[in-house]
């Protein structure tokens, strides 16, 4: 017999949603990356080709953000409400940045005697739209807290010294992200300049990783804490032993010269498993400690109308998203451009 609506559709919303976050993280992470590590590069020309590695293929990544938040909207108004009210300055910084990072990208290959100050811009851009997101995942995980189904944390309340650790995680994380995506794209003396601060990057990665795994079960949102109650971490303990096991494998793979796929896809792998470690400590609920999925649900109408243009809207995003990187894959040379 099948679940009715009102159980089975917020769940449905919930792993698209989730979907939704994890593609826009691994797909605009990488990107963001690129713009924290341009002090690395060594002069204009070797940034101009950091940045043609995704020029064909940035602009497309923000589709996966505004699905998660339209989501968020038609299925869990409440959480919608919620976190634009209670993480309003993070958010708004979030969106500042992006919008600077992008016209950094652009205007940088345009300009004649301000490039310097455009890659300047680009670097800050994707610096501060990078910590926002970390320290938005870090104040949701900490856990709002609530009075009647209303934010009762102030302007501020997501500041704390947690939200600002998950800030410079994701930081570093995306860093990785850019490092590896160099690797895959790249060759030559760029290309050895990934692999050079790949490996620490990976250390500071994993380093966050056990530094925000070991905080979580002490938070009041009690996030990850069902993870040591009873016999749940044995069949939960995959994930950490996984961790592990990507973390060796990608550190092995960075200084070897022919495995340029491997480091990147074993850097997303990390982001993938850390993000299904939070879903399943955080199970089921969307905004810690007290609102479950169910009770922030709109109704099943409103759901299962949103849920019918779904069905046509994301099949066309996949393939849009399958179509343009398989049109620009392999090596980007340094004296090729899109602009």
């Amino acid at each position: 017999m099948m679940p009715p609506l009102e159980t089975w559709l917020p769940v449905a919303w919930f792993a698209v949603i989730a979907f939704g976050v994890m593609m826009y993280v691994l797909l605009d992470g990488f990107v963001l990356g690129l713009g924290i590590l341009s002090p690395f590069a060594a002069d204009d020309d070797q940034l101009d080709h950091m940045m043609n590695t995704a020029a064909p293929i940035w602009d497309g990544n923000e589709t996966w953000l505004v699905l998660g938040g339209a989501g968020l909207l038609a299925a869990f108004p409440k959480v919608y409400a919620l976190v634009l009210s209670a993480l309003y300055l993070p958010v708004l910084l979030m969106l500042i940045a992006l919008v600077f990072r992008g016209v950094a990208f652009e205007f940088r290959f345009k300009a004649k005697t301000l490039r310097r100050a455009w890659g300047m811009a680009f670097w800050l851009g994707s610096v501060f739209a990078a910590f926002a997101q970390g320290v938005i995942l870090g104040a949701i995980v900490e856990g709002m807290p609530l009075q009647e189904g209303k934010y009762i944390g102030g302007a501020f309340g997501w500041f704390s010294p947690f939200s600002m650790l998950t800030g410079v995680a994701v930081l570093s994380g995306y860093a990785l992200l850019g490092s590896t995506w160099l690797i895959l794209k790249t060759d030559g003396k760029l290309q050895a300049m990934a692999r050079t601060i790949a490996r620490p990057l990976t250390l500071n990665v994993f380093a966050f990783i056990g530094l925000v795994s070991a905080w979580l079960p002490f938070l009041d949102s009690r996030v990850m804490a069902r993870w040591f109650e009873g016999d749940r971490f044995l069949w939960l303990s995959p994930v950490p032993l996984l961790v592990l096991l990507a973390t060796w494998m990608l550190w092995r793979a960075i200084p070897r010269d022919g495995q340029d796929v491997r480091p990147f896809v074993l850097s997303l792998s990390l982001f993938l498993l850390g993000f299904a470690g939070l879903l399943l400590g955080m199970w089921p609920y969307i905004v810690p400690p007290s609102l479950t999925i169910w009770e922030a649900a709109a109704p099943p109408a409103t759901q299962g109308f949103a849920l019918a243009g779904l069905v046509v809207l994301l099949p066309a995003i996949l393939g849009y998203t399958w179509w343009s990187y398989s049109v620009f894959k392999g090596k980007i040379a340094a004296d090729v451009g899109y602009h």
